[in-house]
């Protein structure tokens, strides 16, 4: 079995949103906590501004929960730069014990799937979660030097410039985090990396098959089921795997890609990026559990593991995904 079922239930306690004036223009602009006025963010550089980001992601989740720094046990952080250095440049503001995660855009879910084993084993009392991503860093690193202006294919989706923190513990109140499920590096050849939502559907169809089979659930036992970000082809790709296996998602399921941006703000397939499920899961989500409107969320953020080198070697792109399942009402 690759599901994991806490026995504490460790609990969001803490949560914040950044994003940039773009993502602050789509359909979840209203519920997140800041939205930057640019996307420099007061800096020289890009990759500053993707840093500044983390620090405000993690500094706004510690005041959302009432704790400080000093209360933190462990940062777990994890980005889509080379080295991730935002997340280990980020901890070295904090004085906090650190661990860097790689899961691509699926590091949201393996931060907190991480978070919760340690918490809920009782080695840790307070850990944070953060990831995210930055439009100008992320494209020019994977995809073509923003200063060409290459046209986008329609397959394409949009790097967001986003950060999402999640402050973990079993005191405080927040949706609790029930079970983990881990899921499996699955290949089947895609070597696109302007195609991601092809290559990242089939692990994400992989871990939704095994949770299902592990706990003995169904569809209609959650309130919502969220993918993120296989945009709008891979969320189509994914739901075909599914019910080529007798398992339909039904109007409760959604991908925090597709949903993203509107139509008008012309990003192809919708969104990518560590940002995505981690803004969503840290505004919209969570703002919807406390307030009763979800009782029970399946979470499956989802990762294209390419790297520069690899994509120009002509390497295909393995991808991950992972499930943690929250559940309203943790006191």
């Amino acid at each position: 079995m690759q599901t994991i079922e806490f026995k504490r239930k460790p609990k969001i306690i803490g949560s914040y949103s950044i994003v940039g004036p773009k993502e602050g223009q789509g359909p979840f602009g209203k519920y997140f906590d800041y939205v930057m006025q640019d996307d420099l963010f007061g800096e020289k550089t890009y990759e500053l501004a993707e840093r500044k980001m983390f620090e405000q992601a993690v500094t706004g989740a510690l005041q959302s929960a009432g704790l400080k720094s000093s209360d933190i046990n462990l940062m777990l952080a994890g980005d889509l730069l080379n080295q991730i250095i935002s997340s280990s440049f980020t901890a070295r503001a904090f004085n906090m014990p650190y661990l860097g995660l790689f899961g691509a855009c699926s590091t949201m879910a393996e931060t907190l799937a991480t978070g919760a084993t340690l918490i809920d084993g009782g080695y840790f009392d307070n850990v944070v979660c953060v990831t995210g991503s930055h439009f100008s860093t992320a494209e020019r690193q994977f995809r073509f030097p923003l200063e060409l202006g290459n046209q986008r294919v329609p397959t394409s989706q949009w790097t967001v410039t986003a950060s999402g923190a999640s402050v973990l513990s079993l005191e405080g109140k927040g949706p609790q985090i029930c079970m983990a499920t881990f899921g499996k590096v699955i290949d089947y050849g895609v070597i696109d990396m302007n195609n991601m939502g092809a290559a990242m559907a089939p692990s994400s169809a992989d871990t939704i098959i095994t949770h299902f089979q592990d706990t003995g659930r169904k569809p209609s036992d959650y309130d919502l089921i969220v993918t993120g970000d296989l945009g709008k082809l891979g969320g189509e790709i994914l739901l075909d795997l599914l019910e080529e296996k007798g398992i339909k998602l039904g109007l409760k399921y959604c991908d925090c890609g597709h949903c993203y941006y509107t139509r008008r703000q012309d990003t192809m397939c919708g969104a990518s990026g560590c940002g995505v499920s981690a803004s969503v899961l840290n505004s919209y989500i969570v703002k919807k559990m406390k307030k009763g409107e979800y009782k029970r969320v399946l979470f499956v953020p989802t990762g294209a593991l390419m790297s520069t080198t690899a994509c120009q070697q002509g390497e295909s792109i393995p991808g991950v995904s992972h499930a943690i399942v929250l559940e309203a009402g943790g006191e």
